[in-house]
């Protein structure tokens, strides 16, 4: 019961820290796209938002989930009016490339170049958006989130505009209160009863299939459990305790670009009414994919370093 406490309060005060983000942000948006700015922003910017299979106004979820956090991104979404395919799409990149200063200030601190962490992370949401929008030849509908229906008519006047916003605003607040507290629940019990040391220690033969050693099984676990700016302090701790190597180090870190959080942040896309599965799979694909033919190449280019050695 303790346990379960500590897990409520946690998620009551992350969806309150996360709410005052969400909130303004969702009301703003959706003011914003009744005045001459947003228009002004779309001519600028929709010739490249274009490539990715997004119109121009894409462009404020994808900027709002960056410079804050997958939250804010998400609220962006919900003030706009877009098809599955686009949420879809969206949901991706956002996936690869959110919370952009912190977690890049994480993967630094544990050792990662500052050139790896910005290259692999847009360079995974803008390959994976023009992939997804020459694959996928459906999705055109409307997306449809969850309690918020569609925009039926343009609000007339601003105490509509307002109203409008508010309404959207408090729906996304309390969509995703219901995920995230669960979640945090989850969280402190796995915390509590060291599920995720057992896990680190069941997962350790799993690292040597992305070519690195089994002493970085525990900053991949707390990655993937909890992310990379809530897994923060685990991550760093276990690279100093643990003598994580930095190529160990820079390799788990291209694995969890593609693959950290990988329930929490998937499941916070629910809301949206989008195909969550294809979501989870090109994450986890990804991540083995690239880390493993990474390894592949480091290992490689080391063999040729030694061997260059060995010959003087």
């Amino acid at each position: 019961m303790e346990t379960l406490k500590r897990g409520l309060i946690a998620g009551l005060k992350t969806t309150w820290s996360l709410s005052k983000i969400i909130f303004p942000i969702t009301l703003f948006v959706v003011i914003l796209q009744y005045t001459p700015i947003l228009p002004w922003i779309i001519e600028i910017i929709s010739p490249f938002m274009g490539l990715l299979g997004l119109r121009g106004e894409a462009a404020i979820p994808l900027v709002l989930g960056n410079a804050l956090n997958l939250y804010a991104g998400i609220a962006g979404i919900l003030s706009l009016e877009l098809t599955v395919k686009e949420v879809f799409i969206l949901a991706t990149m956002l996936s690869f490339s959110h919370n952009i200063f912190i977690e890049t200030g994480v993967a630094l601190k544990v050792g990662v170049k500052l050139w790896v962490v910005l290259v692999v992370r847009f360079g995974l949401a803008i390959i994976s958006a023009m992939i997804i929008n020459v694959v996928w030849q459906g999705g055109g509908e409307i997306a449809k989130y969850g309690a918020i229906a569609g925009t039926e008519k343009i609000p007339d006047g601003w105490g509509e505009i307002i109203l409008l916003g508010l309404q959207k605003a408090t729906f996304g607040v309390l969509q995703l209160a219901l995920i995230v507290i669960p979640l945090m629940i989850i969280i402190q019990v796995l915390k509590d009863r060291n599920y995720l040391q057992k896990f680190s220690e069941k997962i350790a033969p799993l690292t040597k299939v992305i070519g690195v050693q089994p002493n970085a099984s525990l900053t991949l676990v707390a990655g993937l459990t909890i992310g990379l700016a809530y897994g923060a302090g685990v991550m760093i701790q276990a690279v100093q305790e643990d003598g994580v190597s930095k190529k160990d180090a820079t390799l788990v870190f291209i694995f969890l670009v593609a693959c950290h959080a990988i329930v929490e942040d998937t499941l916070i896309f629910l809301p949206l009414g989008i195909p969550i599965l294809p979501l989870f799979l090109i994450r986890l694909v990804t991540a083995f994919v690239l880390t493993i033919i990474v390894a592949y190449v480091w290992r490689k280019s080391e063999q040729r370093k030694q061997e260059e050695v060995a010959t003087l």
